[in-house]
């Protein structure tokens, strides 16, 4: 491994907790699921230092600090499906998103260091969660007749557990219609996708115990950048009619929920009231990253000869990844930094010429198409 002091720590993965972790970078954590492998190749003879520690014993006169990403990340791109939870707000350092991020603030201003710090962006917005499309299944009518026809006895049963459950409260006509699976002779018919936001019928009267939590998508769904390579698969290649998204629905992890997505969006908001509370009491030059994200979103973002927006492959900010941005878009963020550190600290990064161009930087496409 190389050996440090390290000016960039950043290290891919972490989550605002894992800065304070000890351990976070030894060896002999990894397996056991408590250490990142690119941060052990950071800590050298120190293995149970911290991200923190590694930065402090530097005697930082000035530092960057952009962290939170993973802490909502994680669960936006598995679909909501638990297997990667959101980093609570409250909670001690190294626990709660709160007290972590304010304790970092504290000690690495403690000397008198100066600092630029960067909110997070929403990251439903970003391209591995816009896409693909709800609605991507073509039918012909003939197919189209015969997954009606299979879906029959379930849409029966949702009709009838209205029939029965009416005048409870229980389950409402609208979440009735909206569980009805259709498809039609279209190139746009919706997938079938599972909800547990939806009423366990079952749960209500055994007799509907059969009835499962799915539903088709609609524009509100947000489906993850992997399923396109899923829909349309087949879930057992001896039986033609097992087709993923059709016949068999698509579970949690491919699907971000409009529940799921207040989750996502209401920890944001969160986070980011924090990092600017600490931000602003400290002293520290800001970048809105989530105003950055919206403007690549609505129209583009354009630095020199550029527009820039968050189109996968043609937007020129994101990578193929629809997660990472392109070296190009990195580049665009460089300056967002430098143009908040001259606007808190009266530096002169832009006014002596010291921005990047970004047409320097490599995309996704040809440097000819702008």
């Amino acid at each position: 491994n190389p050996t440090g002091p390290f000016n960039n720590l950043g290290v891919p993965g972490a989550k605002s907790f894992h800065l304070l972790a000890p351990g976070y970078g030894n060896l002999g954590n990894v397996l056991l699921g408590l250490a990142n492998p690119y941060f052990v190749r950071m800590t050298g003879s120190t293995p149970d230092a911290s991200v923190l520690d590694l930065a402090v014993t530097q005697s930082p006169s000035f530092f960057s600090l952009w962290i939170g990403n993973f802490d909502v990340l994680g669960y936006a791109v598995s679909g909501g499906d638990g297997t990667d939870p959101i980093t609570p707000s409250s909670g001690p350092p190294g626990v709660g998103f709160d007290q972590s991020f304010g304790a970092l603030i504290a000690t690495l201003t403690a000397s008198g260091a100066g600092g630029v710090v960067a909110n997070i962006p929403d990251v439903t917005k970003i391209p591995y969660l816009t896409t693909v499309p709800y609605n991507p299944v073509p039918l012909d009518a003939a197919t189209a007749t015969a997954v009606n026809g299979a879906y029959a006895p379930y849409n029966g049963g949702i009709q009838a557990a209205l029939a029965a459950l009416a005048g409870t409260g229980l389950f409402t006509e609208e979440e009735a219609n909206a569980r009805l699976i259709s498809f039609e002779a279209s190139a746009t018919n919706a997938v079938v996708i599972e909800d547990e936001s939806l009423t366990d019928l079952g749960a209500i009267n055994p007799a509907f115990a059969g009835l499962p939590q799915i539903r088709q998508a609609t524009a509100e769904d947000l489906i993850v950048l992997p399923a396109s390579n899923f829909i349309g698969t087949l879930a057992d290649p001896n039986n033609p009619l097992s087709v993923n998204g059709v016949a068999i629905p698509l579970e949690d992890k491919w699907v971000l929920l409009p529940s799921e997505q207040m989750e996502v969006t209401d920890a944001i908001t969160a986070y980011n009231s924090t990092i600017s509370g600490a931000a602003s009491a400290a002293g520290l030059a800001i970048v809105d990253a989530n105003n950055l994200l919206e403007q690549l979103v609505n129209g583009g973002l354009s630095s020199g000869d550029f527009t820039l927006t968050s189109d996968l492959v043609t937007g020129g900010a994101f990578s193929l990844d629809g997660v990472h941005l392109t070296s190009r878009g990195y580049a665009l963020i460089a300056n967002e930094f430098m143009m908040a550190i001259d606007a808190t600290y009266g530096s002169n990064f832009e006014a002596s010429g010291n921005l990047v161009d970004i047409g320097n930087y490599p995309t996704n496409f040809s440097p000819t198409l702008q």
